[in-house]
């Protein structure tokens, strides 16, 4: 009997009838491809498909000979799609979400409220807001697990791979919805040890004074011209690309740091009198064929209403704001362990 009967034309003369496409070997090179493609780093695809840079290479290379085409350039940064390359990525990421969206749907026939919803978030905001959260959307929805993962790229909903993200501009494009949720207010702030052992720093003295830097606040945007200007004026003490740890380093002195407002729920935070202040958009941004499946939109929902109705994201920049049911875990955070608050991404 024919593995295609009439009935399943569609499905006869597949381009998978080459062997060596249809190996499981093929497949995997598809994806640590689509991790190279992604990170732009033989290196860090290794770390995240478990295995290492050499083999990285190895499978890359067998690939290119397998499709006849060379697909990554090296440059000083690091590697570079080439046009057949970026080609062959963008088919992947659209198989990659249909597969995705094929088996979720298929989990969620047997539970309407059940199954695995992923969401792309920067750490300050998962970390301060929505993990102490959790517990409350886990007593009202048990079945459903949310991914909460940091995100590769803050601008590029499908480049995270993910059901929906917390990001800092609006996708504009087909298949994709999204929500405003209000501001972030970006503001330079200190330790009290620091201004024990350097003084206060303030609008007229910043060259005598030490900053911690991050590649997130170089994008040549205009967004972030006025940090980068006060910066200029003194010294890098460091550069520090993951949040929590450039909150840390706030915490411990190191220099002046430019950090979300509600970092001034830390008691050692004081922040700066230097004309300077950054408030950008907040946007949760989700795939729209993902929110039919009613784990995401509830998902959805939930994320909205935590950090949506949350006061220290409101579009009225203020120092201080009243207790809320929508931080009171990040409050209970910072009296059981003193943890500086930080929205950043790299």
């Amino acid at each position: 009997m024919d593995a295609f009967d009439g009935e399943q034309q569609a499905f006869n003369g597949s381009p998978l009838d080459d062997e060596n496409l249809l190996s499981g070997q093929f497949w995997g090179e598809l994806r640590v491809f689509l991790a190279v493609a992604k990170t732009k780093s033989f290196n860090r695809a290794a770390e995240i498909t478990n295995t290492s840079q050499p083999t990285v290479s190895r499978q890359v290379k067998r690939l290119q000979d397998v499709v006849g085409s060379q697909l990554f350039i090296a440059t000083a940064r690091g590697v570079k799609l080439t046009q057949k390359g970026e080609a062959l990525a963008q088919a992947l990421c659209r198989l990659d979400h249909t597969l995705f969206s094929i088996t979720s749907d298929l989990k969620a026939e047997t539970s309407e409220a059940e199954g695995i919803v992923r969401v792309s978030i920067t750490d300050g905001l998962n970390a301060l807001f929505v993990a102490p959260a959790l517990d409350q959307f886990s007593v009202r929805y048990p079945k459903i697990q949310m991914h909460l993962k940091t995100p590769i790229n803050i601008m590029s909903l499908r480049e995270n791979q993910t059901d929906m993200m917390i990001g800092y501009s609006p996708a504009e494009s087909s298949g994709i919805q999204f929500r405003k949720l209000g501001q972030v207010h970006f503001i330079p702030v200190v330790a009290k040890d620091y201004i024990q052992k350097y003084g206060l720093p303030t609008r007229d003295n910043l060259e005598q004074h030490v900053f911690l830097q991050s590649e997130f606040y170089l994008a040549r945007t205009g967004l972030w011209d006025g940090w980068q200007r006060a910066v200029a004026r003194g010294r890098i003490a460091h550069y520090c690309d993951n949040s929590f740890a450039y909150g840390m380093l706030v915490k411990a002195g190191q220099g002046i740091g430019l950090l979300g407002s509600y970092a001034l729920l830390e008691p050692s935070a004081v922040p700066l009198e230097i004309d300077l202040r950054i408030s950008v958009p907040l946007y949760l941004i989700a795939l729209t064929d993902r929110l039919n499946a009613r784990p995401v939109r509830l998902a959805f929902d939930w994320l909205s209403e935590v950090l949506g109705n949350n006061p220290w994201f409101g579009d009225e920049f203020r120092l201080n704001n009243p207790p809320s049911v929508y931080d009171t875990g990040f409050r209970k955070m910072f009296n059981l362990a003193g943890i500086v608050a930080t929205d950043r991404s790299r």
